[in-house]
């Protein structure tokens, strides 16, 4: 059974930093490609990052490109999303999630809809 679980959301100050942790479990995910995304109170889901496969091709979003780093740790089968010089617009429910195993690491990729499982989410809250 596929499951991922999000960890390491909490509240913090701008400008500060956070790692958030993608568990998996019911699959390796080194051979799948790994998203990130992000939801803020009434708006849409949003893509920012993702890590493909075997290569570990990465992908960012442009709102967190410089300032996001992805990556991941095969013996642990978790997934990292590393967030530095965070601001108040960052704060949302950070997800991960794994589309079919076929599907692209890019921004045509990461299309919220072609991403079959997504875990629970954890919060992010950016503020003084």
């Amino acid at each position: 059974q596929v499951q991922l679980v999000e960890s390491g959301g909490k509240l913090v100050q701008p400008g500060g930093s956070l790692t958030l942790s993608c568990a998996a479990s019911g699959f390796r995910a080194e051979l799948y490609t790994i998203g990130w995304f992000r939801q803020a109170a009434g708006k849409e889901r949003e893509p920012l990052s993702c890590i493909k496969g075997s290569e570990s091709i990465t992908y960012y979003a442009d709102a967190v490109k410089g300032r996001f780093t992805i990556s991941r740790d095969n013996a642990k089968n978790t997934v990292y999303l590393q967030m530095n010089s965070l601001k108040p617009e960052d704060t949302a429910v950070y997800y991960c999630a794994t589309p079919p195993i076929w599907s692209n690491c890019d921004a045509l990729g990461m299309n919220p809809q072609s991403y079959d499982y997504y875990g629970r989410g954890t919060q992010v809250t950016v503020s003084e």
